[in-house]
């Protein structure tokens, strides 16, 4: 069982940045690795994913403003998030699915928050 846990969360204004990290209990290099989010009064949305070989793929609102990368040999994963806009507030979770097991786990969430 993989433990995650997400820092890096808080206030931004409109226009900030924040990174997010997402420290695992294990090695994370069989996994593939996402961010997703959820919004007050909106469903879990997938915002990111990164593979064991690094291919990534963004949601439509993600790209060209977040970058999803991970640092297997410190079990990390990041989200890199520029031009934060009121509506990316939600929290973020972390997510890992076993490439051999297909068992999933997650992170307990981190909130970001864009107001002025």
């Amino acid at each position: 069982q993989v433990h995650l846990e997400e820092s890096g969360g808080g206030l931004v204004q409109p226009g900030g940045s924040l990174r997010l990290s997402c420290a695992a209990s294990e090695n994370i290099f069989r996994y593939t690795m996402a961010w997703y989010r959820l919004a007050p009064g909106k469903e879990r949305e997938l915002v990111a994913t990164i593979t064991n070989d690094g291919r990534t793929w963004y949601k439509d609102f993600a790209k060209g403003r977040f970058t999803i990368s991970r640092d297997n040999a410190q079990n990390t994963l990041y989200l890199e998030m520029n031009t934060l806009k009121p509506e990316d507030t939600a929290v973020y979770y972390c997510h890992a699915e076993s490439l051999a097991t297909l068992v999933d786990f997650w992170g307990q969430g981190t909130q970001v928050t864009v107001s002025s």
